[in-house]
């Protein structure tokens, strides 16, 4: 799953559309930009999958709310991927829906399906920083990982969940929407897969730590972490999104993902 990522929504919608510039990839020195393209490249050719999940939100009290979803992913050919998020329970949100077009040079479009409303909304891009249907997730975390859009710098190498060596590596939004400064991502230098990523708000200030654990293999090749555990350590809360079964080749097409495919998603 991207987070998914690939992973992952909330009210801050409105229906303009904001274009954004023509994205490129700039790099200090070439090793952080070489070692997230080698990131990227490593994932490709996955193909199409679909995800069971559950996601638990926690307040700054401890009480938490759980929500039970599917992930639809799709990969797309020179250009990022596509994912539809369905959202079965509990009642109040059962049937909302969120689709995702990540893009290599321009903004994601993103559009969300409020049953209450029986309408599609498009989310603007000067509202991709709000949370994904109040989690400790922003909507600009929720599609593929494109290099073109960040600037990197490699920080240094150093021992990372426990018995691993990580790559180091800050990366700078290039869009001008964006809600982070800056993300420092822990890389294990085996397989290049996140094990931590930090935040840092339009302040410069830490604002959340995701951190990705039990990772599984797929298809000989691609891996998949089957928690992410995102913290706000501004506000105290967190989100948890545990991925209890993922499925590749299910037979997906791009005719899957339109915005008239989030008001029939069951």
């Amino acid at each position: 799953m991207k987070l998914i990522t690939t992973l992952v929504m909330t009210t801050a919608l409105t229906t303009t559309f904001i274009a954004a510039p023509i994205w490129a990839a700039v790099d200090d020195g070439g090793k952080g930009l070489k070692i997230s393209t080698d990131r990227k490249e490593r994932d490709l050719g996955w193909g199409d999958s679909q995800a069971n999940m559950t996601m638990i939100l926690k307040n700054s009290q401890g009480d938490t709310s759980e929500r039970k979803m599917r992930l639809k992913s799709f990969e797309v050919t020179d250009d990022g991927d596509k994912g539809l998020t369905i959202f079965d329970e509990p009642k109040d949100v059962s049937g909302t829906a969120f689709l995702s077009f990540s893009h290599i040079e321009k903004a994601d479009d993103q559009w969300l399906y409020l049953p209450a409303l029986k309408r599609v909304k498009r989310i603007s891009s000067r509202n991709k920083s709000g949370p994904f249907m109040g989690s400790e997730f922003a909507y600009e975390d929720m599609g593929s990982f494109e290099p073109e859009k960040y600037e990197f710098t490699f920080l240094r190498d150093e021992s990372c969940a426990e018995t691993m060596t990580c790559h180091v590596i800050e990366s700078k939004p290039l869009d001008e929407f964006s809600g982070y400064t800056k993300i420092i991502t822990w890389l294990d230098t085996e397989h290049l897969r996140p094990m931590k990523t930090e935040y840092y708000d339009r302040k410069e200030s830490l604002l959340k730590t995701l951190k990705m654990s039990e990772w599984h293999e797929y298809k000989d090749k691609y891996w998949r972490a089957a928690l992410m555990d995102m913290e706000n350590h501004q506000s105290g809360k967190s989100t948890r999104i545990i991925t209890h079964e993922i499925v590749f080749d299910t037979g997906l097409t791009d005719a899957d993902f339109n915005q008239s495919s989030l008001q029939r998603a069951r």
